[in-house]
């Protein structure tokens, strides 16, 4: 699987910010996708994950109830959209593809987009 994320940029403090990223390869519909994030000087986290049907979701507790994730098997595409952002949620935005939602460890997913960048302005 290849991924592509995009949708990236500058925002102020409780705006709104809609990630895409695009898969090619016949397994996408088969795996579970994540969104992580990486700020400067700190290590990657987990952020959200949806399970290969749709049909299930995992949020970390810092963005719950202003993060969703949702996805497209049509169209090989999973969204990240980020609504009430805050500062600290400025970073790299990755999304990935493993074989269980569940998982919400770097390592435990084997593929890798290329980050897209999201800056939170007060």
């Amino acid at each position: 699987v290849q991924l592509q994320a995009c949708g990236g940029g500058l925002v102020q403090a409780g705006d709104s910010l809609g990630l895409s990223c695009a898969a090619s390869g016949r397994t996408f519909s088969t795996s579970a996708m994540g969104w992580f994030r990486q700020a400067p000087g700190k290590e990657r986290e987990f952020v959200a994950s949806i399970r290969w049907s749709g049909r299930g979701t995992v949020y970390a507790g810092s963005v719950k109830g202003r993060f969703t994730i949702s996805r497209d098997n049509a169209k090989n595409t999973v969204y990240l959209q980020m609504n009430s952002l805050k500062l600290e949620d400025t970073a790299v935005y990755y999304c990935a593809a493993g074989s269980s939602y569940l998982n919400t460890r770097p390592n435990e997913y084997n593929y890798w987009g290329q980050g897209t960048e999201v800056t939170v302005s007060s």
